[in-house]
């Protein structure tokens, strides 16, 4: 990891060795394979980012909701079903999926290769205004 004045930045790999970091969680029996949080690896203060990979035909073991934070999860590769409250859709390479801090949801993986996601955790209504006025145009850049 390095650590700059107004940035941060570390190496996760490629989604082929996601599968190699643990989470470990107090309702869980073992720990997981294939998640990995990245708030405390790149000093994250306004959202949690966590890089996901779930092995062939395995699904979560627990359908969960949140108190405050709404999540998206953004998948990259592979194929499953994802479930919030009753509804299932089907996830590939380029589904996007919101899910309020309500939404109970759990997902699993239908195809034969690792289910690969990206998942971003931030509060629910925090965010003020539109995001396009929040950025301030600075002259030129470094490449010029």
């Amino acid at each position: 990891m390095s650590t700059e004045q107004n940035m941060s930045c570390a190496q996760v790999g490629e989604p082929q060795q996601w599968m190699n970091h643990l989470f470990a969680h107090p309702r869980l029996p073992r720990p997981m394979k294939g998640k990995h949080f990245l708030k405390e690896v790149l000093g994250l203060s306004g959202m949690e980012i966590s890089i996901n990979s779930l092995p062939a035909g395995v699904t979560m073991p627990f359908t969960h909701a949140h108190r405050l934070n709404e999540e998206v999860y953004f998948f990259l590769g592979g194929e499953g079903e994802f479930c919030v409250d009753d509804c299932i859709v089907p996830v590939g390479p380029g589904s996007v999926i919101r899910v309020a801090p309500e939404g109970r949801r759990c997902w699993r993986n239908t195809g034969e290769v690792p289910l690969n996601y990206l998942v971003i955790q931030a509060r629910n209504g925090s965010m003020v205004g539109d995001s396009i006025e929040d950025g301030l145009p600075i002259p030129g850049t470094p490449w010029q």
